[in-house]
Formats: structure tokens, C-alpha cells, sequence
């Protein structure tokens, strides 16, 4: 039940952000734009960085020539600096010497230094600084910049906005108006004002700057467009060349596994009275080639045409181990397979890896090792999931069949997917291991207290 002191706050809430305009929202976001650009870390140590030299004109210069080229920057800021001294020099009554020389002089020459390390604050330091400098040294002709602090306040805010955003010069030259208006009303004492002169320069200067600041971000995001359209185009080449790298082997593939299914199932009949062996041979080899077809086709038909309709038939889990495991021992390798722990029902993706992890392992054994034994423990621990399938050395007349290595990497791929560690080695035997670990996060309360299964005999 809501009662009078529960409603009022949400009331005025409401009412509150009702009220808030566009208009009022608008100003509020030109203030924090004002914040910070202006105000957030005013004095923050920003040095001047080089400029670089791979320009049209900087490139073309020798060596040594090009490195100082570099601190252009700083060469023309002290010179524009040294300029201001100049000035305030030839423009002091008393010669250039004493307190006016200092204040009309030193003080906007280091509001001009002081924008190598610290540009914002250089701004702040030139504009309350040029009220303090014009009264203590009696400057009342052009009021309210001297011809010293004119120029300073000029360099500094284009130095200013070169290294700040287009929306700190507008700042910077609102408040300078802000400041002439204000000094022209209460603190002028001339008729002569160079408000407008600075106003109307200073704007020049800072469209001018603004204009090409925009500019050159424009062509960096340009730039950056094309190198990312340029490599979308490579990635979407590349995956091309694989659509049609798959497709063709889906359809040789497919080709030769269904001759394979076909003269398997035919070849019984082709000898009068085959012994039972012989007919066991032929239909487990029918059987893997039509599972070899059925897992091709759902793999790579997705490919086949943008039409196509992928079939919902289930991916193998680790409770079809046992079918693996008969199909592999009717295939001629021995097999025995050891689980530990609680077996408890993982993610479908983990699953999946562990059973094609364990398939393309024992493929590996029945190529590589013919004639050998492996054995496959399954580890459910609290963290994840362990494996080893391990076989033993080749024996027979049978000779291995060389491999390209791509299984040991799909394996590798599959685990690191699963943010899971493997590693495949020889054995001490002159046989082969496989170990993987793939972590699984935990599982609630009720799914970890289903039946738990002691440890299994090797089948």
C-alpha cells in the first residue's frame, strides 16, 4: 500500500525530469563540455609532442637535417615569444626597463612557454593575467590588451585548440568576449577599446584552426575506414576461397564415401558362401562410411547453397562414448576406457569437444599405430573436465599411414576455444598420448546433486 510519504518523492521525481526541456538539457551539456575542456585538469602536464616529419615537404630533407625539423613547433612558439618582448620593449615609456617592462612583457611571454607543457593553463594564466598586467602598469590606451598581451592572448588560444578539440576554441573565445565586454563596462578608463579587434582576429584564426583540425580528424577516420574496409574485403576474399574449398571437398568426398558405402554393401554378393568375418568387415565398413557421409554433409551442406536447411540432428555427447568406442574396436584396436569422478552433465559445447577430441584420437591410433591398444580415461573433477587417451606402440607388418598433423591441431583449437589446456606427446614406450583439460564453471545445487558414479572398471 503506498502512502502519502512514499508517493510525494516519486511525484517530484517526475515532475522534476518532466520539466527538464531540450533547451535545458542543451545547456547543460554545453556546461560539462565547458568543464571539460576548460576546467578538468586545467594544469595537467601536457607537453608539446614533435611534429612529424614524413610530410611532402619535411621527407625530402637530409637526415639530420629532418630530425630537427621536428621541433618546429617550439622554434616558432619561441620566436613568437621572443617577438612579444620585442613589443613590450619599444612600447614601455620608460625605455623598456622597470615593473611595466616585467608586467607587459615576461608575464604574457610566459603564458606563451607555459603552452609546451601545459596549454590550458597557459589560456587561463593569459586571460586573468591581461587585467592585472593592463592596471598595474597603466595601460589605458586600447584597452584592455596591451600590444604584448594581444599577441600572447592570440598565440596562445590558436596553441590551444590546435591541441585541444574544435569545442575548446569556441569556449575559449566566448570567454574571452565575456572578458572584453566586461572589462570595456566597469575597468575601461579610455575610449579606444581592441575588443572587436580581437574578437573579429581571434576569430579568423580559431574558424581558421577549428576548420583544419577537422579536417585532419576527418582523413585519420577516413583513413582508418579504408584500412578496416580493406581488411573486411581480405577477410571476406578469404572466406570466399574457403566456401569454395569446401564445397568442392563436400562434393569429392561425398563422391567417393558413397562408392565406398555402395561396393561395401555390394561386395558380399559378389562371393559365393563369404565366411562371417568377411561380411562383418564389409558392413562395418558400410556403416563408418555412411557416418563419415552423414557427419560431411552436416558439416559442410550449410555451404552448399544459402538456402540450405541444416538438420536438427543431435551432436554427440559423451554418454555415445560406447558407440565410439565399438565402432573403433570393430575397426581392429583394442580399447578400454576408465571414468573417474562424478559423472555429471557438462555444456553441450564441452561435450561435443570431448567426444571429437577422443574420435580424433583414436583415428590417430588406428592410422598411425596400427596394430597398438589405447585406452581413454574420462576425469570429472571439480573444475572441468580431464582426458588422456593414450596408445602404445605400432606392432605388426602393417605400416603407419603418414599424416599432415591437422588433427593434433583441430584438437588444439577445439580446447583453446574452451579456454582449456592439451598437450600431445610421445610416450617412454614409443607410443602416443593425448591430455586435455577443459574447465567448466560450477553447477547449481541441483544439478550437482544428481546420482554420482564411482570410479569404472576399464571396459
Amino acid at each position: 500500500m503506498l502512502t502519502t510519504a512514499s508517493v510525494l518523492p516519486l511525484t517530484v521525481l517526475y515532475v522534476t525530469e518532466k520539466t527538464h526541456s531540450p533547451e535545458f538539457r542543451l545547456a547543460m551539456g554545453a556546461l560539462s563540455g565547458l568543464r571539460q575542456d576548460l576546467f578538468h585538469d586545467a594544469f595537467a602536464y601536457r607537453p608539446l609532442p614533435r611534429m612529424r616529419t614524413d610530410g611532402p615537404i619535411t621527407r625530402r630533407l637530409p637526415g639530420r637535417i629532418r630530425d630537427y625539423a621536428g621541433w618546429t613547433p617550439h622554434a616558432v612558439l619561441v620566436v613568437a615569444t621572443f617577438i612579444v618582448l620585442v613589443m613590450a620593449y619599444v612600447a614601455g615609456d620608460s625605455g623598456g626597463a622597470g615593473l611595466e617592462f616585467v608586467l607587459t612583457g615576461f608575464v604574457p611571454a610566459a603564458a606563451m612557454v607555459m603552452t609546451l607543457l601545459r596549454p590550458v593553463g597557459a589560456y587561463w594564466l593569459s586571460l586573468l593575467s591581461t587585467p592585472v598586467v593592463g592596471v598595474l602598469a597603466g595601460y589605458w590606451e586600447g584597452w584592455p590588451w596591451t600590444p604584448s598581451s594581444f599577441v600572447s592572448h592570440l598565440t596562445v588560444m590558436t596553441v590551444v585548440a590546435v591541441r585541444t578539440r574544435p569545442r575548446a576554441a569556441a569556449w575559449m573565445w566566448l570567454l574571452t568576449a565575456v572578458y572584453g565586454f566586461f572589462a570595456e563596462v566597469l575597468l575601461s578608463r579610455s575610449e579606444m577599446s581592441t575588443t572587436p579587434q580581437m574578437l573579429f582576429i581571434s576569430a579568423m584564426v580559431l574558424l581558421v584552426t577549428t576548420v583544419r583540425h577537422v579536417r585532419r580528424e576527418a582523413k585519420q577516420e577516413v583513413a582508418a575506414q579504408q584500412t578496416v574496409t580493406a581488411v573486411e574485403r581480405d577477410r571476406r576474399t578469404l572466406l570466399e576461397e574457403r566456401t569454395t574449398i569446401a564445397r568442392e571437398l563436400h562434393d569429392v568426398v561425398a563422391h567417393h564415401m558413397s562408392v565406398v558405402a555402395i561396393q561395401a554393401e555390394a561386395a558380399p554378393y559378389r562371393v559365393e558362401n563369404p565366411p562371417p568375418e568377411l561380411e562383418k568387415a564389409f558392413a562395418t565398413i558400410r556403416e563408418n562410411a555412411v557416418a563419415a557421409l552423414t557427419e560431411l554433409r552436416r558439416v559442410l551442406g550449410v555451404v552448399r547453397a544459402e538456402d540450405y536447411q541444416a538438420p536438427d540432428a543431435p551432436q554427440p555427447v559423451l554418454a555415445d562414448i560406447e558407440n565410439l568406442l565399438s565402432n573403433v574396436r570393430e575397426a581392429g584396436l583394442e580399447v578400454d576406457k576408465t571414468v573417474t569422478g562424478a559423472v555429471r552433465a557438462l555444456p553441450q559445447g564441452v561435450e561435443l569437444s570431448a567426444y571429437r577430441i577422443i574420435q580424433e584420437a583414436l583415428s590417430n591410433a588406428l592410422r598411425h599405430a596400427p596394430g597398438s591398444t589405447a585406452k581413454v580415461e574420462i576425469s570429472y573433477v571439480l573444475g572441468g573436465l580431464g582426458l588422456r587417451i593414450v596408445n602404445t606402440a605400432p606392432q605388426g607388418l602393417v605400416k603407419p599411414s603418414p599424416g599432415a598433423g591437422h588433427g593434433i591441431t583441430g584438437m588444439r583449437e577445439r580446447v583453446t576455444m574452451l579456454s582449456g589446456e592439451m598437450a600431445a606427446e610421445p610416450t617412454e614406450d614409443g607410443g602416443y598420448q593425448v591430455t586435455a583439460f577443459i574447465p567448466v564453471a560450477a553447477v547449481p545445487t541441483d544439478a550437482a546433486s544428481a546420482p554420482a558414479t564411482a570410479t569404472e572398471e576399464p571396459s
